[in-house]
């Protein structure tokens, strides 16, 4: 029995320093970097106090008062992103089958911020034992449970089928999307809206960061404070967003005429079963993932013409990545290109996933490889080819996009562009 296909037929990013494709491109292509001093909150006594901020104004982008007072930013993020991504594509969503039509939304920390704010009103800031519920925002609830975000997306585009939230840590934007193609594949859904959404920059989320010294201290410098696969790297710097696309069968979108960004050709997780935030020196979980997405999508390592690494600037992710790729792309690793945005955009944890999907896409779009920004000094455990500091024309028809996240998660996504989707 032959496979469905599954394409990208409309995309939309909301991401530090720009909000929407073009301007998410613009920043990527350009080496620039969103990174600055917390805005948010007073972060004078944390370790690490810079962070990677999306200039959101949901009034602007279209949302209501009700929706503003009712969603957590996070779920404000993935239905602006979400209704974008559908008028993107084109798609007349009340022709198909609603209950063919589904959604899944990927985080890694829910409603984090909205959570923290809210315990700050009940507690009085802190000082109350017994919470007081009668300041609570009547729609608490909704912040608990990370299901809303599915909720408000589906209400929001119409779709009345699966509707589900992937949670897995930073892996949880490749998964989400890779979860959505597998109903497409199945038979059991014709269109998916998928893709992720955190908004991570809390006291909570920075304090729980601090605590394990996973992010940068890097303060005096947010510019450059991102600094994956480099020498002088200790530690990633937290960022926001979300990225929504929109899913097809392959010949359904091409009976209706549909864009065709790219096709999504092979998928695989695994899970290391060793630490919670330790990774294996040698990257054997996540190069069986890569192995796995390769052979779903019928490609040799020798096909891949980019590599979105996920490369989040600690000592041992970059270390454990770049031992992946030379396994499980034998020479080839040395003679792809590689290259990590979080050097530029922060690591925005549940959302990253689906953001450097997004990427990658572009990068085929543009045959053009976004940078590593702020990689100057060599380390010798990391000796790929990093692209570092400036893009670089590149002819891509093909690319491997990995994430790796705290609990032992390890997955890849190969993506293949839309002539070779076509074929």
């Amino acid at each position: 029995m032959n496979r469905r296909r599954v394409v990208v037929t409309g995309l939309e990013v909301l991401a530090p320093g720009g909000i929407g494709r073009e301007a998410f491109w613009d920043l990527l292509s350009s080496g620039r970097t969103a990174t600055r001093p917390i805005t948010f909150f007073d972060a004078s006594e944390f370790r690490s106090r810079i962070a990677a901020e999306v200039d959101f104004d949901p009034d602007a982008l279209g949302l209501t008062p009700q929706q503003i007072r009712r969603m957590d930013r996070a779920a404000q993020f993935a239905v602006v992103a979400a209704k974008a991504a559908v008028a993107d594509s084109g798609i007349d969503i009340d022709r198909y089958d609603p209950y063919r039509v589904g959604v899944t939304v990927g985080t890694a920390v829910g409603a984090a911020t909205g959570l923290d704010w809210e315990y700050r009103v009940v507690s009085d800031g802190g000082r109350l034992d017994l919470v007081d519920h009668r300041y609570a925002v009547p729609h608490l609830y909704d912040y608990l449970v990370p299901s809303s975000f599915a909720a408000e997306v589906s209400n929001s585009v119409g779709a009345r089928g699966a509707s589900t939230v992937v949670s897995t840590g930073c892996t949880s934007g490749i998964d989400a999307v890779g979860y959505a193609i597998e109903l497409i594949r199945e038979g059991s859904a014709d269109v998916m809206v998928a893709g992720s959404t955190d908004a991570p920059i809390s006291p909570i989320t920075v304090a729980s960061f601090d605590a394990i010294k996973a992010t940068t201290p890097r303060n005096e410098e947010p510019d450059t404070a991102s600094r994956p696969f480099d020498g002088t790297r200790n530690g990633f710097v937290l960022g926001e967003g979300a990225a929504m696309f929109v899913l097809e069968e392959l010949e359904s979108a091409k009976r209706r005429g549909a864009r065709i960004y790219a096709e999504i050709a092979g998928y695989a997780t695994r899970s290391n079963a060793y630490h919670m935030t330790g990774l294996r020196p040698d990257g054997i979980e996540m190069a069986e993932a890569i192995r796995v997405a390769l052979d779903e999508a019928t490609m040799n390592a020798d096909e891949i013409d980019y590599i979105n690494a996920h490369g989040s600037g600690t000592k041992q992710n970059d270390r454990h990545e770049t031992a992946a790729f030379k396994r499980s792309l034998a020479e080839h690793a040395y003679r792809v290109p590689v290259s990590s945005i979080k050097s530029m955009i922060g690591h925005s944890l549940g959302a990253i996933g689906s953001i450097e999907i997004a990427a990658s896409i572009l990068a085929m779009q543009h045959d053009t490889v976004p940078p590593t920004a702020n990689l100057h000094t060599p380390d010798p455990e990391c000796d790929l080819d990093y692209v570092p500091v400036n893009a670089r024309a590149h002819v891509t028809d093909a690319v491997l996009t990995v994430g790796s996240g705290f609990g032992g998660f390890q997955s890849a996504m190969v993506l293949a562009g839309p002539e070779r989707s076509v074929r």
